[in-house]
């Protein structure tokens, strides 16, 4: 197509922050460049997004769509943030039936693409009577989603216990370093899922009906790992990377993380026994009907006052990172902290929140040797508060944990370098402006 033509595109997120913002980055973008964007979203997630650029609200809209409700999820809910993971698949039949009013807006708006999540997986049956091009926009890494594999591994019964989740799949034609999930992982993961829709499927069904797929990585992080991805989905896959000196822990795991009280107090007891400075966001956890649970240890910040700091609920991350008495970042392993965390060169120590694909990024990111993952029960998922202590520590201060922080400094130049980062994000915006049906074997 003309390049000079101006499209009209629709954004269409999960509800949960960790995927609205990455695809609020990409919509200012695609809106810098002169393009129509209609960002899709219901009211309170919308709420929660920054304010737009003067400059940019021309091009970029927000449309908002209220959530149905349905039997089962709390009033007033809209996001993931609000429930504990058991209520997450009431949350995806809400979103499920945005499907009417979606499609009512697609029909009266000249939309050109979509560009959406992993979760409606009933989009292919809409755009493509209207002629709309799809981009599934995957905000994991390729190593996660080549773990999930073709589609019609995805699709099929390939994977029937918890345990088949465990093992490297035989697709996978590259050295992984174990990449693979452990069982308490999976069996977590599990309780999110929707029985009539599993998010294996959602994935299967919109890789099988976009035009092409985009991974939040690049080509010099991950370049075997996106050659063997276009030959899984047999369609293009087109990266999309975003973006007392070093003595000081950072602590913060997503509002999704839900951990038992006992693994609170234990990761509590560890970080305390590391004798490290440190600065811990605590996200108090959703129990149900509005409810939250505090589940710090008592006495804890007093014990810790001395060194340790305690904000509940939110904290500016970014600036944190960036200051120079960071050295070392204790992160559940979502995809979206981590690369905030390199894009600073501060080294990681790898705490899984069994949620979605932060399992695989923990063993990616071990076997780069950016960081250390504490070591857990494989089957429970337990742990103790000496080895968080101990692996604090090596990543942190250790003579042995150069060799790491050494790798997380030289991640600057791949996640901190704001050049390559445009030229992915203007090779993104190439694809869709040139995008031929015709020369692409989908």
């Amino acid at each position: 197509m003309d390049r000079t033509k101006k499209l009209h595109i629709a954004m269409f997120p999960w509800l949960a922050y960790g995927h609205t913002m990455p695809l609020l980055e990409v919509s200012k973008f695609l809106a810098q460049r002169g393009h129509r964007i209609s960002y899709i979203c219901t009211p309170k997630n919308i709420s929660r997004l920054p304010k737009l650029p003067p400059h940019l609200s021309s091009n970029l809209s927000f449309v908002e769509f209220s959530l149905p409700h349905v039997h089962g999820l709390p009033p007033g809910v809209e996001s993931t943030s609000e429930v504990p993971i058991n209520k997450v698949p009431y949350l995806k039949r809400a979103y499920d039936k945005l499907r009417d009013p979606l499609s009512h807006f697609l029909k009266n708006s000249n939309v050109n693409w979509i560009i959406h999540d992993f979760a409606p997986y009933w989009l292919p049956g809409i755009a493509a009577p209207l002629g709309i091009n799809l981009v599934f926009f995957s905000i994991f890494n390729a190593s996660s989603s080549a773990f999930g594999g073709p589609p019609s591994a995805l699709l099929g019964d390939h994977r029937k216990r918890p345990e088949d989740y465990t093992v490297i799949p035989e697709w996978i034609d590259y050295p992984c370093n174990n990449v693979a999930f452990k069982l308490y992982e999976i069996v977590n993961y599990q309780q999110c899922m929707d029985d009539d829709m599993s998010d294996i499927h959602r994935i299967g069904r919109l890789i099988q009906g976009c035009q092409f797929v985009t991974v939040r990585t690049c080509f010099e992080f991950e370049w075997d790992v996106i050659k063997l991805l276009i030959k899984l989905y047999q369609k293009p896959v087109v990266p999309l990377d975003s973006k007392g000196e070093k003595s000081v822990l950072y602590i913060a795991f997503d509002s999704e993380v839900n951990l038992s009280e006992e693994s609170m107090h234990q990761l509590a007891f560890g970080i305390g026994k590391s004798n490290l400075t440190f600065i811990w966001v605590v996200r108090n956890s959703p129990v149900g009907e509005g409810q939250m649970n505090d589940i710090i240890p008592p006495g804890f910040e007093k014990r810790v006052s001395n060194r340790g700091l305690v904000l509940r609920d939110w904290a500016p991350q970014l600036r944190i990172l960036a200051h120079s008495s960071v050295g070392g970042f204790l992160t559940h392993c979502g995809w979206s902290s981590i690369i905030e965390a390199l894009m600073y060169s501060r080294a990681l120590i790898l705490f899984s929140g069994g949620n979605s694909d932060q399992g695989l990024n923990a063993r990616l990111l071990h076997g780069k040797k950016v960081g250390l993952e504490i070591e857990r029960n494989e089957v429970d998922g337990s742990f103790t508060s000496d080895l968080v202590a101990a692996t604090i520590r090596r990543v942190m201060v250790e003579p042995e944990g150069e060799v790491l922080r050494a790798n997380a400094q030289a991640m600057r130049e791949i996640f901190g370098n704001e050049e390559l980062s445009n030229n992915y994000l203007n090779e993104f915006t190439r694809f869709i402006e040139e995008f031929s049906p015709s020369a692409c074997h989908c």
